[in-house]
């Protein structure tokens, strides 16, 4: 057993050795890439919301999900969502049940299958901030937590108070804080 730990180890220190990175890099040293638009290009996935794809598209369906242009999204996905909804959430185990949109699981499957992120252009932009719901998206803005509220919370308000446990990711913030500035974006670790 202590021979394993040994060369567990001897490989640790070795890969570290081996992969250690310097500062010396100069620009004449470092490769220009360029970026050539020619060509056709064809959607390989779709998110406009996250999770929305993965949790409600079955698995054989996911190529033409993500091939399929929002606008036909509804119309071919929609009963799909919903069978796949309710066999998942308990909130909507009850003919007239509603989530925090106060919609019932037809009604939000219609929404979620055309899957694009809506973007308000007269009013805040965010997936949800106490008053407004998926008017756009902000960085800081909690996502999942709120997918998960909409699929499982009820319909006492953006609260996860139905089903606590399936209500939230338990990730309330980035690891590190956003720019002020543009890109935004924290940087790396």
């Amino acid at each position: 057993m202590k021979i394993y730990k040994i060369k567990y180890l001897a490989i640790a220190v070795f890969s570290l050795f081996v992969m250690s990175c310097n500062n010396d890099d100069k620009d004449d040293d470092m490769i220009k890439i360029t970026t050539d638009f020619s060509g056709t290009f064809v959607q390989k996935d779709q998110m406009g919301r996250p999770a929305v794809n993965t949790v409600f598209v079955s698995a054989a369906s996911k190529d033409t999900f993500n091939t399929t242009i929002p606008s036909e999204q509804g119309a071919v996905f929609q009963s799909m969502f919903e069978t796949n909804i309710k066999a998942l959430s308990p909130a909507y185990a009850n003919a007239g049940d509603k989530n925090a949109l106060g919609l019932d699981a037809a009604a939000f499957t219609g929404l979620l299958a055309t899957d694009v992120l809506n973007v308000s252009l007269d009013g805040k932009t965010t997936f949800f901030d106490g008053t407004n719901v998926l008017t756009g998206r902000a960085l800081a803005d909690d996502v999942i937590t709120v997918e998960l509220i909409l699929i499982f919370g009820g319909e006492e308000g953006l609260s996860n108070s139905e089903n606590p446990t399936l209500s939230d990711d338990n990730v309330s913030a980035n690891d590190k804080n956003f720019l002020t500035s543009f890109p935004y974006l924290a940087s790396p670790w």
